[in-house]
Protein backbone atom coordinates (compact mmCIF):
# COMPACT_ATOMS: atom_id res chain seq x y z
CA UNK A 1 0.00 0.00 0.00
CA UNK A 2 1.53 3.18 -1.03
CA UNK A 3 1.49 5.64 1.79
CA UNK A 4 3.63 8.68 0.77
CA UNK A 5 1.74 11.51 1.58
CA UNK A 6 2.87 13.76 -1.36
CA UNK A 7 0.21 11.31 -3.35
CA UNK A 8 -2.67 12.29 -0.86
CA UNK A 9 -5.29 14.89 -1.82
CA UNK A 10 -4.60 17.20 1.08
CA UNK A 11 -0.45 17.48 0.39
CA UNK A 12 -1.33 17.72 -3.32
CA UNK A 13 -4.00 20.80 -2.42
CA UNK A 14 -0.99 22.14 -0.37
CA UNK A 15 1.66 22.07 -3.48
CA UNK A 16 -1.31 24.03 -5.89
CA UNK A 17 -1.07 26.86 -3.41
CA UNK A 18 2.91 27.16 -3.16
CA UNK A 19 5.16 29.63 -4.84
CA UNK A 20 7.81 27.71 -6.30
CA UNK A 21 9.26 31.22 -6.99
CA UNK A 22 9.34 32.49 -3.41
CA UNK A 23 12.12 29.61 -2.64
CA UNK A 24 15.43 30.85 -1.44
CA UNK A 25 17.03 28.37 -4.18
CA UNK A 26 13.96 28.73 -6.74
CA UNK A 27 15.06 28.44 -10.56
CA UNK A 28 13.35 31.65 -10.74
CA UNK A 29 15.50 33.65 -8.65
CA UNK A 30 18.83 32.30 -10.48
CA UNK A 31 21.79 34.08 -8.88
CA UNK A 32 19.87 36.38 -6.69
CA UNK A 33 22.26 38.63 -4.46
CA UNK A 34 24.06 37.93 -1.71
CA UNK A 35 26.60 39.13 0.25
CA UNK A 36 29.87 39.50 -0.91
CA UNK A 37 33.09 37.52 0.36
CA UNK A 38 34.29 39.69 3.82
CA UNK A 39 31.17 42.07 3.43
CA UNK A 40 28.52 42.54 6.27
CA UNK A 41 29.99 40.39 8.18
CA UNK A 42 29.00 41.94 11.80
CA UNK A 43 25.49 42.30 11.17
CA UNK A 44 25.53 38.83 9.47
CA UNK A 45 27.38 37.70 12.33
CA UNK A 46 24.37 39.57 14.66
CA UNK A 47 21.83 37.94 12.82
CA UNK A 48 22.38 34.08 12.84
CA UNK A 49 24.32 34.22 16.77
CA UNK A 50 20.30 35.56 16.94
CA UNK A 51 19.03 32.65 15.28
CA UNK A 52 21.01 30.00 16.99
CA UNK A 53 20.27 31.63 20.23
CA UNK A 54 17.60 29.28 21.47
CA UNK A 55 17.30 30.76 24.72
CA UNK A 56 16.68 34.60 23.34
CA UNK A 57 13.84 35.76 24.80
CA UNK A 58 12.63 37.58 21.56
CA UNK A 59 11.42 35.40 19.29
CA UNK A 60 10.65 37.29 16.24
CA UNK A 61 13.77 39.72 14.42
CA UNK A 62 12.83 42.72 12.37
CA UNK A 63 15.28 44.27 9.42
CA UNK A 64 14.73 47.14 8.45
CA UNK A 65 16.18 49.20 5.97
CA UNK A 66 16.15 51.61 2.98
CA UNK A 67 15.65 50.40 -0.52
CA UNK A 68 19.07 48.99 -1.42
CA UNK A 69 20.29 48.75 1.72
CA UNK A 70 21.22 44.96 0.98
CA UNK A 71 18.67 43.71 2.69
CA UNK A 72 17.65 40.54 0.19
CA UNK A 73 21.08 39.71 -0.11
CA UNK A 74 21.52 39.03 3.94
CA UNK A 75 18.09 37.52 3.93
CA UNK A 76 20.12 34.92 0.91
CA UNK A 77 23.21 35.24 2.53
CA UNK A 78 21.30 33.86 5.81
CA UNK A 79 18.87 31.42 4.40
CA UNK A 80 21.99 29.68 2.62
CA UNK A 81 23.91 29.82 6.08
CA UNK A 82 20.92 28.12 8.22
CA UNK A 83 20.09 25.28 4.86
CA UNK A 84 23.78 24.23 5.20
CA UNK A 85 23.39 24.21 9.20
CA UNK A 86 20.27 21.99 9.04
CA UNK A 87 18.38 24.58 11.15
CA UNK A 88 16.08 26.49 7.98
CA UNK A 89 12.79 25.72 8.12
CA UNK A 90 11.50 27.70 5.38
CA UNK A 91 12.19 30.43 3.20
CA UNK A 92 9.79 33.31 1.54
CA UNK A 93 10.74 35.74 -0.93
CA UNK A 94 8.00 37.84 -1.85
CA UNK A 95 8.94 39.95 -5.03
CA UNK A 96 6.73 42.97 -6.32
CA UNK A 97 6.90 42.39 -9.79
CA UNK A 98 5.99 38.48 -9.55
CA UNK A 99 2.48 37.58 -9.47
CA UNK A 100 3.20 34.30 -7.63
CA UNK A 101 4.56 35.54 -4.38
CA UNK A 102 3.62 39.33 -4.35
CA UNK A 103 0.59 38.93 -2.74
CA UNK A 104 0.15 37.12 0.79
CA UNK A 105 -2.33 33.97 -1.01
CA UNK A 106 0.49 31.23 -0.87
CA UNK A 107 2.96 32.60 1.80
CA UNK A 108 1.27 29.92 4.68
CA UNK A 109 1.19 27.20 2.06
CA UNK A 110 5.07 27.91 1.11
CA UNK A 111 5.97 28.19 4.66
CA UNK A 112 3.91 24.44 5.52
CA UNK A 113 5.39 22.64 2.75
CA UNK A 114 9.06 23.57 3.66
CA UNK A 115 8.60 22.50 6.69
CA UNK A 116 7.27 19.24 5.87
CA UNK A 117 9.92 18.69 3.50
CA UNK A 118 12.19 18.95 6.91
CA UNK A 119 10.24 16.24 8.64
CA UNK A 120 7.81 13.98 7.30
CA UNK A 121 5.97 13.07 10.41
CA UNK A 122 5.02 17.16 10.24
CA UNK A 123 4.47 16.50 6.72
CA UNK A 124 1.80 14.01 7.30
CA UNK A 125 0.36 16.07 9.84
CA UNK A 126 -0.03 19.20 7.70
CA UNK A 127 -1.46 16.65 4.96
CA UNK A 128 -4.34 15.63 7.15
CA UNK A 129 -5.09 19.07 8.18
CA UNK A 130 -5.53 20.45 4.68
CA UNK A 131 -7.16 17.47 3.53
CA UNK A 132 -9.81 17.82 6.45
CA UNK A 133 -10.04 21.46 5.18
CA UNK A 134 -9.40 21.87 1.38
CA UNK A 135 -10.40 25.17 1.56
CA UNK A 136 -8.00 26.19 4.42
CA UNK A 137 -6.23 28.49 1.58
CA UNK A 138 -9.26 30.58 1.10
CA UNK A 139 -9.42 31.13 4.50
CA UNK A 140 -7.33 34.17 6.77
CA UNK A 141 -3.98 34.31 7.24
CA UNK A 142 -4.30 33.31 11.18
CA UNK A 143 -6.55 30.42 10.30
CA UNK A 144 -4.52 29.22 7.77
CA UNK A 145 -1.18 29.85 10.38
CA UNK A 146 -3.35 27.86 13.16
CA UNK A 147 -4.73 24.81 10.85
CA UNK A 148 -1.60 23.62 8.87
CA UNK A 149 1.67 25.33 10.65
CA UNK A 150 0.97 25.61 14.48
CA UNK A 151 -1.55 22.69 14.82
CA UNK A 152 0.94 19.82 13.00
CA UNK A 153 4.02 21.43 15.06
CA UNK A 154 1.51 20.91 18.42
CA UNK A 155 0.71 17.61 17.54
CA UNK A 156 3.97 16.38 16.58
CA UNK A 157 5.08 17.98 20.01
CA UNK A 158 2.49 15.87 22.21
CA UNK A 159 3.90 12.57 20.19
CA UNK A 160 7.00 13.30 21.29
CA UNK A 161 8.09 12.95 18.07
CA UNK A 162 9.67 16.67 17.58
CA UNK A 163 13.35 16.77 18.30
CA UNK A 164 14.61 19.74 18.27
CA UNK A 165 17.77 19.19 17.69
CA UNK A 166 17.60 18.09 14.17
CA UNK A 167 14.17 20.37 13.28
CA UNK A 168 14.56 22.91 11.00
CA UNK A 169 13.41 26.20 13.22
CA UNK A 170 13.92 29.24 11.07
CA UNK A 171 11.40 31.25 9.69
CA UNK A 172 12.64 33.61 7.35
CA UNK A 173 10.48 36.26 5.25
CA UNK A 174 12.28 38.79 3.10
CA UNK A 175 10.22 41.87 1.33
CA UNK A 176 7.24 42.09 3.46
CA UNK A 177 6.68 45.36 1.38
CA UNK A 178 6.57 44.12 -1.77
CA UNK A 179 3.47 42.23 -0.60
CA UNK A 180 0.56 44.12 -2.22
CA UNK A 181 -1.39 45.82 -0.33
CA UNK A 182 -0.53 48.13 3.21
CA UNK A 183 -3.37 45.92 5.33
CA UNK A 184 -2.45 42.34 3.62
CA UNK A 185 1.01 43.39 4.98
CA UNK A 186 -0.09 44.32 8.03
CA UNK A 187 -2.24 40.95 8.49
CA UNK A 188 0.90 38.74 8.39
CA UNK A 189 2.42 40.76 10.87
CA UNK A 190 -0.44 40.02 13.16
CA UNK A 191 -0.72 36.40 11.83
CA UNK A 192 2.92 36.28 12.86
CA UNK A 193 2.62 37.73 16.39
CA UNK A 194 -1.07 35.88 17.28
CA UNK A 195 -0.01 32.49 15.95
CA UNK A 196 4.03 31.65 15.35
CA UNK A 197 5.35 33.81 18.66
CA UNK A 198 3.74 30.92 21.12
CA UNK A 199 6.38 29.49 23.90
CA UNK A 200 5.02 25.84 22.88
CA UNK A 201 6.30 26.58 18.78
CA UNK A 202 10.12 26.48 18.53
CA UNK A 203 10.37 28.78 15.58
CA UNK A 204 12.63 31.69 15.20
CA UNK A 205 11.42 33.91 12.87
CA UNK A 206 13.54 36.93 10.78
CA UNK A 207 11.27 39.40 8.34
CA UNK A 208 12.74 42.30 6.46
CA UNK A 209 11.30 44.86 4.75
CA UNK A 210 11.79 48.24 3.89
CA UNK A 211 9.96 50.45 6.74
CA UNK A 212 7.05 50.86 4.99
CA UNK A 213 3.63 51.47 7.21
CA UNK A 214 2.66 47.55 8.29
CA UNK A 215 6.24 47.03 10.05
CA UNK A 216 6.70 50.74 10.92
CA UNK A 217 3.78 51.32 12.83
CA UNK A 218 3.99 47.81 14.79
CA UNK A 219 7.91 48.67 15.97
CA UNK A 220 7.14 51.67 17.25
CA UNK A 221 6.27 52.37 21.15
CA UNK A 222 2.85 50.83 21.49
CA UNK A 223 2.34 49.28 18.17
CA UNK A 224 1.74 45.27 17.80
CA UNK A 225 5.20 44.01 17.75
CA UNK A 226 6.89 46.68 20.18
CA UNK A 227 9.05 44.67 23.12
CA UNK A 228 8.31 41.75 21.06
CA UNK A 229 10.48 41.91 17.96
CA UNK A 230 14.22 42.33 18.06
CA UNK A 231 14.75 44.91 15.49
CA UNK A 232 17.62 45.45 13.46
CA UNK A 233 17.65 49.17 11.88
CA UNK A 234 21.02 48.85 8.93
CA UNK A 235 20.82 52.32 7.81
CA UNK A 236 21.33 53.24 11.48
CA UNK A 237 23.44 50.67 13.14
CA UNK A 238 25.50 49.68 10.09
CA UNK A 239 27.62 51.56 8.17
CA UNK A 240 28.18 49.93 4.66
CA UNK A 241 30.85 52.23 3.38
CA UNK A 242 33.56 50.36 4.08
CA UNK A 243 32.16 47.00 2.86
CA UNK A 244 30.81 48.93 -0.48
CA UNK A 245 34.45 50.07 -0.76
CA UNK A 246 35.61 46.19 -0.70
CA UNK A 247 32.92 45.03 -3.14
CA UNK A 248 33.37 47.60 -5.73
CA UNK A 249 37.12 47.05 -5.45
CA UNK A 250 37.44 43.15 -6.08
CA UNK A 251 34.80 43.03 -8.42
CA UNK A 252 36.40 46.24 -10.38
CA UNK A 253 39.99 44.08 -10.46
CA UNK A 254 37.66 40.75 -11.36
CA UNK A 255 36.27 42.84 -14.14
CA UNK A 256 39.41 43.67 -15.55
CA UNK A 257 40.99 40.29 -15.46
CA UNK A 258 38.13 39.12 -17.94
CA UNK A 259 37.71 42.16 -19.92
CA UNK A 260 39.14 41.42 -23.69
CA UNK A 261 39.81 45.13 -23.50
CA UNK A 262 43.82 45.35 -22.82
CA UNK A 263 43.22 48.67 -21.26
CA UNK A 264 41.54 47.41 -18.57
CA UNK A 265 43.82 44.13 -17.86
CA UNK A 266 46.55 46.79 -17.08
CA UNK A 267 46.62 47.00 -13.14
CA UNK A 268 45.55 50.43 -13.04
CA UNK A 269 42.62 50.45 -15.07
CA UNK A 270 40.38 52.24 -12.32
CA UNK A 271 42.18 54.96 -9.76
CA UNK A 272 41.40 55.39 -6.19
CA UNK A 273 39.78 58.56 -7.34
CA UNK A 274 37.27 56.66 -9.08
CA UNK A 275 36.81 54.13 -6.50
CA UNK A 276 35.92 56.68 -3.88
CA UNK A 277 33.68 58.51 -6.27
CA UNK A 278 31.23 55.77 -6.32
CA UNK A 279 31.85 54.46 -3.03
CA UNK A 280 30.34 58.39 -2.34
CA UNK A 281 28.04 57.87 -4.71
CA UNK A 282 26.58 54.86 -3.36
CA UNK A 283 25.68 56.62 0.06
CA UNK A 284 25.77 53.32 2.03
CA UNK A 285 23.46 51.26 -0.55
CA UNK A 286 24.73 48.14 -2.16
CA UNK A 287 21.90 48.14 -4.95
CA UNK A 288 24.20 51.01 -6.81
CA UNK A 289 27.28 49.09 -5.79
CA UNK A 290 25.82 46.69 -7.42
CA UNK A 291 24.22 48.20 -9.96
CA UNK A 292 27.45 49.69 -11.49
CA UNK A 293 28.88 46.46 -11.42
CA UNK A 294 26.27 44.92 -13.60
CA UNK A 295 26.47 47.66 -16.00
CA UNK A 296 30.31 47.55 -15.91
CA UNK A 297 29.92 43.76 -16.66
CA UNK A 298 28.26 43.73 -20.45
CA UNK A 299 30.52 41.50 -21.84
CA UNK A 300 30.47 43.33 -25.77
CA UNK A 301 31.54 46.43 -23.73
CA UNK A 302 34.51 47.46 -22.19
CA UNK A 303 34.75 47.95 -18.33
CA UNK A 304 37.13 51.06 -18.98
CA UNK A 305 34.24 53.06 -21.71
CA UNK A 306 31.61 52.30 -19.31
CA UNK A 307 33.17 53.82 -16.35
CA UNK A 308 33.55 56.56 -17.50
CA UNK A 309 30.13 56.73 -18.49
CA UNK A 310 29.18 55.95 -15.06
CA UNK A 311 31.45 58.47 -13.36
CA UNK A 312 30.42 61.47 -15.84
CA UNK A 313 26.48 60.43 -16.18
CA UNK A 314 23.69 63.21 -15.47
CA UNK A 315 20.43 62.57 -15.79
CA UNK A 316 19.60 64.11 -19.44
CA UNK A 317 16.58 63.21 -21.71
CA UNK A 318 19.76 63.18 -24.62
CA UNK A 319 22.16 60.73 -22.99
CA UNK A 320 21.82 57.16 -24.70
CA UNK A 321 23.22 55.67 -22.34
CA UNK A 322 21.41 54.52 -18.88
CA UNK A 323 23.53 52.66 -16.38
CA UNK A 324 20.98 53.17 -13.70
CA UNK A 325 17.92 52.46 -15.57
CA UNK A 326 17.08 49.56 -12.79
CA UNK A 327 17.80 52.03 -10.02
CA UNK A 328 15.40 54.15 -11.47
CA UNK A 329 12.67 51.74 -12.11
CA UNK A 330 12.85 50.63 -8.31
CA UNK A 331 12.70 54.28 -7.43
CA UNK A 332 9.98 55.24 -9.48
CA UNK A 333 8.34 51.92 -7.93
CA UNK A 334 8.59 53.33 -4.43
CA UNK A 335 7.58 57.05 -5.11
CA UNK A 336 4.80 56.34 -7.23
CA UNK A 337 3.55 53.85 -4.05
CA UNK A 338 4.34 57.16 -1.95
CA UNK A 339 2.21 59.63 -4.00
CA UNK A 340 -0.46 57.10 -4.14
CA UNK A 341 -1.19 56.41 -0.95
CA UNK A 342 -0.59 60.61 -0.28
CA UNK A 343 -3.59 61.27 -2.77
CA UNK A 344 -5.89 59.42 -0.93
CA UNK A 345 -5.97 61.91 2.06
CA UNK A 346 -4.79 65.22 0.04
CA UNK A 347 -6.75 67.22 -2.09
CA UNK A 348 -4.06 69.23 -3.84
CA UNK A 349 -2.50 66.46 -5.19
CA UNK A 350 0.30 67.49 -7.97
CA UNK A 351 1.08 70.83 -6.20
CA UNK A 352 1.58 69.78 -2.55
CA UNK A 353 3.43 66.97 -3.51
CA UNK A 354 5.70 68.58 -4.90
CA UNK A 355 5.75 71.96 -2.78
CA UNK A 356 6.65 69.42 0.32
CA UNK A 357 9.74 67.96 -0.89
CA UNK A 358 10.39 71.88 -1.60
CA UNK A 359 9.66 73.09 1.65
CA UNK A 360 12.01 69.90 2.85
CA UNK A 361 14.84 71.03 1.05
CA UNK A 362 14.16 75.00 2.34
CA UNK A 363 13.18 74.27 5.73
CA UNK A 364 15.41 71.44 7.16
CA UNK A 365 17.57 73.31 9.13
CA UNK A 366 15.40 76.09 9.90
CA UNK A 367 11.98 74.25 11.13
CA UNK A 368 8.37 74.00 9.67
CA UNK A 369 6.30 77.33 10.94
CA UNK A 370 2.73 75.92 9.19
CA UNK A 371 1.30 73.28 11.14
CA UNK A 372 -0.60 72.09 8.30
CA UNK A 373 2.58 71.51 6.00
CA UNK A 374 3.97 69.55 9.13
CA UNK A 375 1.02 67.55 9.19
CA UNK A 376 1.24 67.00 5.62
CA UNK A 377 4.56 66.12 5.28
CA UNK A 378 4.69 63.95 8.36
CA UNK A 379 2.58 61.65 6.23
CA UNK A 380 4.28 61.64 3.11
CA UNK A 381 7.51 61.14 5.44
CA UNK A 382 5.74 58.21 6.84
CA UNK A 383 5.01 56.81 2.77
CA UNK A 384 8.93 57.63 2.13
CA UNK A 385 10.93 55.79 5.05
CA UNK A 386 11.38 53.16 2.63
CA UNK A 387 13.01 55.45 0.08
CA UNK A 388 15.15 57.57 2.18
CA UNK A 389 16.45 58.09 5.57
CA UNK A 390 15.16 61.23 6.74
Amino acid sequence: MNTNPVNFPGWQTLLENTAVNALHDSKARHDPPRCDEDTRVEVISEITNWIEDRESPQWLLCMTGAAGAGKSALQQTVAEYCSKSNILGSAYFFGAADPTRNTAASLVPTIAYQLGLGNLALKEHIRSAVQRDELIFSRSLQSQMKTVICGPVRRLRAEAKLDLASFGYAILIDGLDECQGEDCQAEIVMAVKECLLDDDLPFRIFIASRPEWAIHTALQPGGELDGLAYHIQLSDQYDATADIRRYLSRKLQELGLRSRDPRARSHGWFSEKDLEDLVQAASGQFVYAATVIRYLSERRSSPVDRLKIVLTWRPTGSQSARPFEKLDLLYHSILSTARTAYEAVDTHRERDFLLLFRAYHINATQGFADIDLIARFSYLNEELNAFLHL
